[in-house]
């Protein structure tokens, strides 16, 4: 949305507004760089007058800071205030991050992030742009798919109407439920399972408010602060920092085609003691890999001869061919823990997501489990349970399947045109596209132009300049959205 002239306030309070509103919701993330003056002249229309005094104005607001011939950065507004200066003048805390620089730069595996590695920041930013409708426009970088695609299960609220008469309702309402979950959806869940060659019983699965919930309760049940915890890089940075919010040392583990790169995992083992592994195998977010079976083969005797455990996270299974590699199926639910939700293909919003975990820490996760949350929704339970019995999930993850397919060509065919490169051959729901520009500062751009993207900067433990993006398939088949990539694009490389 362009500055203008007819408005009440000047160009110099329109454009601090913008970066303020930006700044405190996060969209613009703790560290993220300003554009330079000229180019936010450029971008915005405006004089470089303009620029200076609404870079002064927000200086002055404590939003961002200066920083000698390198330009004007967000600042982490949830920082603490600062230590007491150590004795050679520098604070007491950049003394000790200096001290753990060096520490991390004589690793034998190279720089391993700090605990406080800003994947917090980078988290909240894309949560933030899940629930953030920058236009009515479709969103390339959102995390779901249409909500038009999602209202074609009408299935959904047929059982929810079927499974709340009288006394079902009361029975639901008015008791906690079971701690491990609906018994009924256990066991459509375990048949579920059987299905994609995972023997699990039913009082080996637990419901929970999600898979994300899920991942939060195999890490409060198998570890303590301190403990280092294998990651894949790229990947989910809500799982970064989760686990750095947890107190755990976070050891990213760089993803390829085949699977994690399995010499980095072997050092760590050796060096670092893991205590746990973290994995999408199928569809991996955000470069769409799946897991080969002999990378699989490997990771489960590292597993074994390290003693660690490994927590699949099946999120995008539902959309995956049902022969995918999946660790827990090789391993048979003995050193792997399975998690999978219902987010991405049914109901955002009902939150049910479940666990299936060898039998010996199934107690234990539930002790977690019901300090967290006691128990969880029996009715909406009940009802997926009756979709997965009559076959409606089933039929409707197969229309999803072949809808995303659709999507996929006609989104990779845009992106090609508009100049774009894959990373990674794409496939599932997202496409890891290289641009050959940084894409924090297109970010901005584009959401100028009401659009919200998903920079590849979003998907490492520590943030850096990426010229990477995630785009969700279903949501990036508008040709007028690549037009103004490319318009963006080109702009941005005539003034590097």
């Amino acid at each position: 949305m362009a500055l203008t002239r007819t408005s009440d306030q000047t160009l110099t309070d329109q454009l601090v507004a913008r970066f303020a509103e930006r700044i405190r919701t996060r969209l613009l993330p703790a560290g993220a760089r300003l554009p330079s003056i000229r180019a936010c002249a450029r971008q915005q229309g405006v004089s470089a007058y303009t620029v200076v005094a609404a870079y002064d104005k927000l200086l002055a607001m404590g939003l961002v800071e200066a920083r000698r011939q390198r330009g004007f950065f967000v600042r982490d507004l949830l920082q603490r205030t600062a230590a007491a200066p150590a004795s050679d003048g520098r604070s007491a805390s950049a003394a000790a991050h200096g001290l753990a620089d060096v520490v991390r730069a004589m690793s034998p595996l190279g720089p391993v992030p700090p605990r406080s590695s800003g994947s917090r920041i980078n988290a909240t930013a894309l949560i933030r742009g899940m629930f953030h409708q920058a236009s009515s426009k479709p969103q390339p970088g959102s995390g779901v798919l249409p909500v038009a695609w999602l209202e074609e299960a009408r299935f959904m609220s047929a059982a929810v109407r079927k499974i709340t008469n009288i006394e079902t309702l009361r029975a639901g309402s008015l008791t906690y439920g079971e701690p491990m979950g609906d018994a009924a959806l256990r066991e459509a869940l375990a048949f579920r399972l059987a299905d994609i060659g995972i023997s699990a019983g039913p009082q080996q699965i637990m419901t929970t408010v999600g898979a994300t919930h899920a991942l939060d309760i195999v890490s409060r049940s198998l570890l303590k602060a301190g403990d280092p915890v294998m990651v894949e890089e790229p990947g989910w940075s809500v799982e970064f920092a989760r686990l750095d919010a947890l107190g755990m040392r976070v050891l990213p583990v760089p993803r390829g085609p085949q699977g994690p790169d399995l010499g980095v995992m072997a050092r760590y083992c050796e060096t670092h003691a893991p205590k746990l592994f973290v994995s999408v195998s199928v569809l991996h977010n955000p470069t769409g890999y799946s897991l080969s079976p002999g990378s699989a083969h490997q990771i489960l005797q590292l597993a074994e001869r390290h003693n660690f455990h490994v927590v699949e996270d099946d999120t995008y299974g539902h959309i995956a061919p049902e022969h995918a590699t999946r660790l827990s199926s090789l391993d048979g639910l003995r050193r792997t823990i399975y998690v999978n939700g219902f987010a991405k293909i049914l109901a955002p919003n009902w939150r049910i997501g479940y666990i299936a975990a060898p039998e010996a820490v199934v107690e234990r996760l539930l002790d977690t489990k019901l300090l967290s949350t006691l128990t969880t929704p029996s009715i909406l339970e009940k009802a997926l349970a009756l979709c997965i019995e009559q076959g409606q999930l089933r039929r409707h993850a197969e229309r999803m399947r072949l809808r995303i397919a659709a999507s996929r060509t006609r989104s990779v065919r845009l992106a090609l045109e508009a100049g774009c490169t894959f990373a990674a051959e794409p496939a599932g729901m997202f496409g890891w596209v290289e641009t050959g520009v940084d894409t924090d500062m297109l970010a901005q751009r584009m959401l100028d132009e009401g659009y919200l993207i998903a920079p590849g900067a979003l998907f490492h433990a520590t943030r850096q300049p990426c010229t990477l993006m995630r785009i969700n398939f279903a949501n990036s088949q508008d040709p007028n959205f690549w037009r103004i990539w490319k318009q963006v694009m080109d702009e941005s490389r005539a003034a590097a």
